[in-house]
């Protein structure tokens, strides 16, 4: 790669970072540029992986050391998503259709509607922290829906976040920050899985994805910092801006 390409490769990383520990849609970012530097869209797919998954194991990180985790349900919830990630992976390996745009604008608006109802029904009811009681029906329902969140994630991974986000958000009731906590765990455990596909199909760059990585893994400890910092309404806001701003490009886009 030329330095041209590794500085884009870089500056797209942090900037996809910060918006996948936000809210979510970096690879919507990250996905054209490296088709941009000549890979083929499989590849692209696959060498996206890489920068996801270090991004989201420095932000896991960032989280436990500033006092947010809760590795139980974390992992529980990346459990049930694994199944779902294996066969979406193996079908994204075949990534084609026009339709995946309109489809994806769906999901997100979806996802704003969600969000909307929640805050406006009763946003008192939402889970402070984590020692706060989870009920069944609740703890299964968001369990079974990791499935579903397993593979399209593997699948694609494009908009996962706000996916995720919404299950956590909408099914658990936990507080943004806390759904951004679980979200950066599950999201970098079934990389790993998604990333052993691709792998094994040959369908990575590593020298294109290491230099992504550098960015993402930048950006993914800005936007932490961030969302701790800041708290639960500037993540309530990045989410709709950047899902109304993908939701039109998306639409508009051929």
């Amino acid at each position: 790669m030329s330095i041209e390409h590794i500085l884009l490769l870089i500056g797209v990383g942090v900037v996809a970072g910060i918006i996948n520990i936000m809210a979510g849609g970096g690879s919507l970012l990250t996905l054209p540029s490296l088709v941009f530097l000549g890979l083929p869209g499989a590849v692209a797919n696959g060498t996206n992986r890489l920068a996801i998954l270090l991004q989201n194991a420095v932000a896991t990180y960032q989280f436990f050391r500033d006092g947010y985790s809760d590795f139980k349900l974390s992992l529980t919830l990346t459990l049930c998503a694994l199944p779902g990630t294996i066969l979406g992976a193996w079908a994204g390996t075949h990534l084609g259709g026009i339709w995946f745009n309109r489809v994806l604008a769906g999901v997100m608006v979806l996802v704003m509607i969600l969000m909307a109802q929640r805050r406006k029904k009763n946003h008192s009811q939402t889970i402070p922290n984590d020692n706060q009681q989870i009920s069944k029906r609740r703890y299964y329902s968001a369990h079974a829906l990791m499935l579903l969140v397993g593979l399209y994630g593997g699948f694609i991974q494009a908009g996962v976040g706000f996916i995720i986000m919404a299950v956590l958000h909408r099914v658990l009731k936990l507080d943004l920050i806390r759904v951004n906590m679980h979200k950066v765990f599950i999201v970098g455990s079934y990389t790993v899985v998604a990333l052993a596909v691709f792998a094994l199909s040959g369908e990575v760059n590593w020298v294109a994805g290491l230099t992504l990585a550098a960015g993402n893994a930048t950006g993914g400890i800005l936007g932490t910092k961030l969302a701790i910092k800041k708290g639960e309404k500037l993540i309530r806001i990045f989410l709709y801006v950047i899902l109304t701003v993908m939701v039109i490009k998306l639409l508009i886009s051929h």
